[in-house]
């Protein structure tokens, strides 16, 4: 159920968590214990959860939700600013929610210039943007987007969904992660565990793993805490309603 004006968040999250219940529950009846369940409608994470949760005998690690649109358009952003192609592009991080509190990070993100692959910082040499502006448009992108067209996102969220399967599908190329909701458990990332939550991850046979040991400065550290925070509040609300749902 979309998000309408004059809705609360809260609101948002009880109409859905009824939904993702009943999904949750009719996968846990008749579908493969191998099924992959990849959750889009917002709060993503949340339902995405709640999805999990109401499907106990299907492994968490077999849901996860799309921050590839979020990924993308990190990626486009800083091809645009450098003037090369968003495939030039690798290895953005979208940590956290798929809300406006998600932390797009170029910290450890490459892009391809005269051949030679260079960090973004290095070849922005624009510290205050990345840190600033960079991160505010990639977050209030989906507000843009309806702003400017009166509806959400439509073809770049399905090109998204199709980067995030084929990925699962096929695997990451070697040398290259991508950002995808999942269950956090056991991350080295001083992430709580329980929570769905956007991770750079590497996939191989079907399965995806954390991209381990990147070196996290404090700037990340505050804004990948914070996210974690508002994931942590909202599956607290989530879950009062789905024990009376």
């Amino acid at each position: 159920m979309p998000r309408r004006e004059g809705m609360e968040r809260k609101d948002l999250l009880k109409a859905n968590v009824k939904i993702f219940k009943s999904q949750g529950a009719a996968l846990e009846k008749y579908a493969k214990k191998s099924v992959k369940v990849i959750v889009v409608g917002n709060p993503a994470n949340t339902n995405c959860l709640t999805a999990s949760k109401s499907a106990p005998s299907i492994p968490k690690e077999n849901f996860s939700c799309l921050t590839r649109l979020d990924h993308n358009r990190a990626k486009s952003q800083i091809a645009l600013k450098l003037g090369v192609t968003a495939d030039d592009v690798k290895n953005v991080i979208i940590w956290g929610n798929h809300s406006s509190t998600q932390y797009p990070d170029v910290n450890h993100a490459k892009v391809k210039l005269q051949g030679k692959e260079v960090g973004v910082y290095e070849a922005l040499k624009d510290d205050s943007w990345l840190k600033g502006e960079f991160i505010t448009t990639v977050q209030q992108r989906g507000a843009a987007v309806i702003k400017a067209r009166k509806l959400s996102s439509a073809m770049s969220a399905a090109k998204a969904i199709s980067d995030h399967v084929r990925d699962i599908w096929f695997g990451t190329p070697e040398g290259e992660f991508v950002s995808m909701g999942v269950i956090s458990d056991g991350n080295s990332y001083g992430i709580p565990d329980d929570l769905l939550y956007s991770f750079p991850v590497v996939i191989k046979n079907k399965t995806w793993k954390f991209v381990e040991g990147l070196p996290i400065n404090d700037f990340s550290r505050e804004k990948m805490d914070l996210t974690a925070k508002e994931l942590a509040e909202e599956k607290e609300t989530a879950f009062e309603f789905l024990s009376s749902a």
